[in-house]
């Protein structure tokens, strides 16, 4: 075989090669770059922030903090996942509250906001009477239901558990006002 022929085979297999390898590298990059644009989508969807409340009445106090999460998955629906933190007293009694949540928004309109959030909470309750004290630890489900006044990163509003139970639940009332705030 003459030595041009196959200095040319040569080349044309290492022509091939890096023909191949570097079309591999540039859809490699292309594929990359969508799925990064993929994700930046997503997290262009997500708004982080979360809620107040406070609750009073009848000599009690309560106060909770909830960090959360939201997916928009246009401007009528959201979804997204939450911490719940929370603190009781009354009197000899105190409380203290940590869970999770999934939470669901609904904006029929600009201005208003409806919501529905399951929460489920680890419960502490402690008592005093007479130098006594007493600590009860239980698992208890809240699914609040809400109705709020939207002012566009900031919502104030009230929500009402309707699976509240005056011996188990956290809150000494099923209805809680809120202010949530979303960036």
């Amino acid at each position: 075989m003459p030595t041009f022929v196959y200095y040319s085979q040569k080349a044309h297999l290492f022509l091939i090669f890096a023909l191949a390898l570097s079309s591999t590298t540039f859809f490699g990059q292309i594929k990359e770059r969508e799925n990064s644009e993929t994700k930046n989508q997503f997290w262009q969807q997500v708004r982080f922030g979360g809620s107040v409340g406070l609750s009073f009445g009848n000599g009690n106090f309560t106060g909770a903090l909830a960090p959360s999460a939201i997916y928009d998955f246009n401007k009528t629906f959201s979804t997204g996942i939450g911490l719940s933190g929370a603190y009781s007293s009354q009197n000899n009694f105190k409380a203290t509250s940590l869970g999770g949540s999934l939470i669901g928004m609904m904006r029929p309109i600009k201005e208003v906001q409806l919501s529905a959030e399951f929460e489920q909470l680890n419960i502490t309750r402690r008592y005093e009477f007479d130098g006594a004290n007493i600590k009860e630890q239980d698992w208890v489900p809240a699914l609040f239901l809400g109705v709020g006044y939207n002012l566009g990163p900031v919502v104030t509003g009230v929500r009402y558990d309707v699976l509240h139970d005056n011996n188990r639940s956290f809150y000494s009332s099923p209805f809680m006002p809120f202010v949530s705030v979303y960036f």
